[in-house]
């Protein structure tokens, strides 16, 4: 579980984001915000099997950690499988989607382009 207790001005820490979020219901996806400050954002997602986020473009730096699950990531013109342990790094405005095959779970880290 998420335990945020060690969040500090010059630090954070989190024991494990392998639970979080702790419910994923049937047909959804949920998130949760970890970590936002100074052009640093950590979001935590949970995709339930067969859930989607279409194609779209994010004007920050964004890397995609996938914590468990297997999921379809499409990358600009490029598809590929993603399971535990992979990781995605994208340069700004690169059109990108998400399909979860099984239940998934993912962080979202966002940095603001310099």
């Amino acid at each position: 579980m998420i335990d945020a207790a060690y969040e500090r001005p010059h630090f954070a820490f989190f024991d494990s984001v392998a639970d979080a979020p702790a419910e994923i219901a049937a047909d959804s996806i949920v998130s949760r915000t970890l970590h936002h400050r100074d052009g640093l954002r950590v979001i935590v997602f949970g995709f339930a099997p067969g859930q989607e986020l279409s194609e779209h473009t994010s004007s920050k730096r964004a890397l995609l950690y996938f914590v468990e699950g297997e999921a379809v990531l499409t990358l600009g013109d490029r598809t590929m499988q993603a399971g535990p342990g992979s990781l995605a790094v994208m340069d700004p405005h690169l059109a990108h989607s998400i399909r979860a095959v099984t239940q998934t779970r993912m962080l979202l880290i966002m940095v603001d382009a310099a």
